[in-house]
């Protein structure tokens, strides 16, 4: 009887503890793809240049890591070099995702860089390029467009067919060359001795290691515009430099920057490829700060949730306002206006809301990372944060860049981010209504109750 009682005592301490090593085992797969354009390509995100791309400084890529937690159940996060990705990209990828892997539009995030030297793609800011190539480049964006499609699909495929088992980690870091551009005078910037306005400094931070310590892939975001350069070549901006040198840090390691909520951040001082590579550089040496501390080891559990909800937009303009700006020399502000005379004839009425804006939740064990759509601003960080913690992630221009996504305050204090730069993106008749803050913070409100997460105690708004 001792015996069998000891041989059973042995096997139950072997069954706890490798239940206790399987409860943070993860399986996780990346791959990559080099989306540099061949051909003379037009750059993304400024309406002044005149002329196609005329160089590479570095390739652009899209990468991918595939996630499954000890429950068998999927994630993909896919990021790009790219200024936005629209809805209708997102979805013929979801599409073919779900009917090849079965994953549900909560299971995929697709982010872009917004990185304004990489490539136009159908659909995204098309008034605001419209004063400045022909129907060549059309033809061309068409045909970028369906390729990357392809090599999205397909680092997507890969990632998902190469899981390995691994262990996640989560951290947050700082740095601090953003700038909110809504209270600050690029022009004067080094002259400054008090930088106004909010901020987020935090650098969120993934680690995936194999069951050797291997580093496999790193995740880190960062709230800041990728807008350093302004040129004629082909880059990822500051996110590719840093993509670069973690890369370099950690050899056989795939690094994958995510935006955060950026919509009024600026690197700044900018405009030279020396600050791209410095602020790529300050990115990495966040990241790498964080790599070399102590990570909360993440349980291998996932959860995931998405909506899209129904954004309104304020009253648009009357047909006498819009025929008199369409009469204006040609601009984006022309353009906007025979483009919604045409909405007007031909649909009888102008868009009131814009009803597919995509909220979205991941808990990675105990890290949440929160993921919104279009060009979010800082406020919508901080305020999610003081609902949820300072250490949770959040992640703005995902699954879809239809607008900048103002909060109430910006909105009311207009600006460019609260309503110029409306004018910008088809389909947007208007500014948003008062009520979008609130419509998209209820809705990630729903998103936590939903998978069970609970706001922070005792924490109010500063």
């Amino acid at each position: 009887m001792k015996i069998i009682y000891g041989f059973l005592l042995v096997g139950s301490l072997f069954v706890f503890q490798s239940a206790k090593a399987d409860e943070y085992q993860w399986k996780a797969g990346v791959s990559r793809a080099v989306m540099t354009p061949e051909g003379t390509m037009w750059l993304a995100g400024y309406a002044s240049r005149d002329q196609a791309a005329t160089g590479v400084l570095h390739d652009l890529w899209i990468k991918a890591l595939a996630l499954e937690d000890q429950h068998g159940y999927q994630a993909l996060l896919i990021t790009a070099d790219v200024v936005g990705i629209p809805k209708s990209f997102t979805d013929r990828i979801r599409s073919q995702l779900k009917a090849a892997f079965n994953l549900s539009a909560s299971q995929i995030i697709i982010n872009s860089s917004h990185s304004h030297s990489g490539p136009i793609i159908s659909d995204g800011l098309h008034d605001f390029y419209g004063v400045s190539f022909d129907s060549t480049q059309e033809d061309l964006i068409r045909a970028y467009t369906a390729k990357m499609e392809q090599h999205m699909l397909k680092a997507a495929r890969e990632a998902i067919q190469s899981l390995t088992p691994v262990h996640v980690f989560t951290g947050n870091g700082v740095t601090r060359f953003q700038v909110n551009r809504r209270n600050n005078s690029e022009a004067s910037i080094a002259e400054l001795f008090e930088i106004k306005g909010p901020v987020d400094p935090s650098v969120p931070v993934i680690k995936v290691a194999d069951l050797s310590g291997r580093m496999l892939s790193i995740v880190f975001g960062y709230a800041c515009h990728a807008t350093v350069l302004g040129g004629y070549e082909w880059s990822g901006d500051y996110p590719g430099f840093a993509q670069l040198e973690l890369e370099k840090m950690y050899p056989g390691a795939t690094a994958m920057f995510f935006q955060g909520a950026g919509g009024d951040q600026n690197p700044l001082p900018r405009r030279t490829a020396s600050l791209a590579r410095q602020y790529g550089k300050e990115l990495a040496a966040a990241v790498e700060s964080v790599l070399s501390e102590d990570m909360q080891k993440q349980p291998a559990t996932l959860q995931t949730a998405y909506a899209e909800i129904d954004l309104p937009l304020s009253a648009p303009p009357d047909r006498k306002k819009l025929e008199e700006l369409a009469a204006q020399p040609t601009d984006y502000t022309c353009i906007w206006a025979k483009r919604m005379l045409a909405d007007l004839n031909s649909q009888g009425k102008l868009n009131s809301s814009y009803p597919y804006y995509p909220v979205q939740l991941w808990k990675l064990g105990r890290q949440s990372l929160f993921s919104l759509g279009g060009e979010v601003v800082i406020d919508y960080a901080i305020k999610l944060k003081y609902m949820y913690g300072m250490n949770i992630f959040v992640m703005g221009y995902a699954n879809d860049v239809m607008a900048y996504i103002p909060s109430l305050r910006v909105l009311h204090e207009g600006g460019y981010e609260g309503s110029r730069s409306q004018l910008y993106y088809p389909g947007m008749s208007a500014n948003w209504d008062p009520s979008i803050e609130s419509r998209i913070l209820s809705s990630m409100e729903k998103l936590a109750e939903e998978i069970g997460l609970e706001k922070t105690q005792g924490v109010s708004f500063p």
